[in-house]
């Protein structure tokens, strides 16, 4: 297993800067933004696949760090009943797909993407409870009449270009826990996978190591990310928050680097488990830690992830 980053994280230095830096971390592979709400500061794909020569300029530039690309990144809501913003989503993910082809990676990255209540809504609608009843038709009317017909045509797509799509399980998008993610992949195909990001599960309550033994083989790819569940706020008000991200002392949880919202221990089996379910590729770190500068916080899980990997290989070599 590798260890690697989500490059936007340094979307302010120029990309040969960047890879620079992760390199001398010890960062061994490198996930890309390519458009939707992380943008494309180090990559846009549709500059990029205009000229042959863009393409293997772009993949010298990693290669000869001794870096791979783990992943492209677009996460956005293909969906959204803004036509402005479901084409322009839709067209980076389409986008990204193709070059992910040229560059021979194998994984995109996206959201399932949310739509409104209706054809005449204005901002996406996640419904969280069944009740009052006109909520299961909203739900049903989105999967129905929006999210499989999509996804059907864009697992396809993609399966035509040779490439994976790893969605990440979000709340505030159709697929946001394994239940979901599953029942996606069923009505679309197995091209469809997850990117495994255990901070978005914890505080829904959900337990990582379980939904990683659920998902199995449809782990496609894997980030690095940590939550921390306030014990005060939490058990006063519930996990369910909408304070912004940046009033931490009154939230119910927050995003933390790797090893502060969970020990050691945690990220042991974390690894140990991706490894029974045959996951064998990148812990991508991402950062969103506003306890940290991004530096500090991706040094600081590149250390703990060393460790964890380290002991996994050693563990491994002496079981055999």
């Amino acid at each position: 297993m590798k260890i690697g980053v989500f490059l936007v994280l340094f979307q302010n230095d120029p990309l040969e800067k960047a890879l620079d830096y992760v390199k001398s971390v010890g960062a061994e592979a490198v996930e890309i933004g390519t458009g939707g709400y992380p943008s494309n500061a180090h990559c846009n794909p549709e500059e990029v696949l205009k000229n042959p020569d863009e393409i293997k300029k772009f993949k010298e530039l990693v290669e000869s760090r001794g870096l791979e690309i783990s992943a492209l990144s677009c996460h956005g809501n293909p969906l959204h009943p803004n036509p402005e913003v479901a084409q322009r989503h839709h067209r980076e993910f389409e986008n990204t797909i193709l070059l992910a082809e040229k560059l021979g990676v194998q994984t995109v990255i996206t959201f399932s993407g949310c739509p409104g209540d209706s054809e005449n809504a204005k901002y996406p609608n996640w419904v969280t409870c069944p009740w009052p009843p006109e909520f299961l038709e909203i739900v049903r009317w989105q999967w129905e009449e929006k999210l499989i017909p999509y996804w059907k045509k864009m697992a396809q797509f993609a399966r035509d270009h040779g490439v994976k799509v790893a969605l990440e399980m979000h709340p505030g998008f159709c697929v946001y826990n394994p239940e979901t993610l599953l029942r996606l992949r069923d009505a679309a195909g197995d091209n469809i996978g997850a990117n495994f990001d255990p901070s978005h599960l914890f505080w829904q309550g959900i337990d990582p190591i379980f939904a990683i033994r659920k998902l199995g083989d449809a782990i496609f790819h894997v980030h690095a990310k940590d939550t921390k569940i306030d014990p005060v706020n939490s058990l006063v008000n519930g996990n369910l928050d909408t304070k912004p991200y940046t009033d931490e002392i009154n939230r119910s949880w927050i995003f933390r680097t790797v090893g502060y919202g969970h020990d050691l221990g945690f990220w042991k089996d974390f690894v140990s488990n991706l490894r029974l379910v045959g996951y064998d590729g990148v812990l991508s770190i991402e950062h969103e830690d506003s306890l940290m500068s991004g530096r500090e916080g991706f040094e600081k899980a590149v250390a703990l992830l060393k460790e964890v990997v380290l002991k996994e290989k050693v563990g491994a070599a002496w079981w055999v």
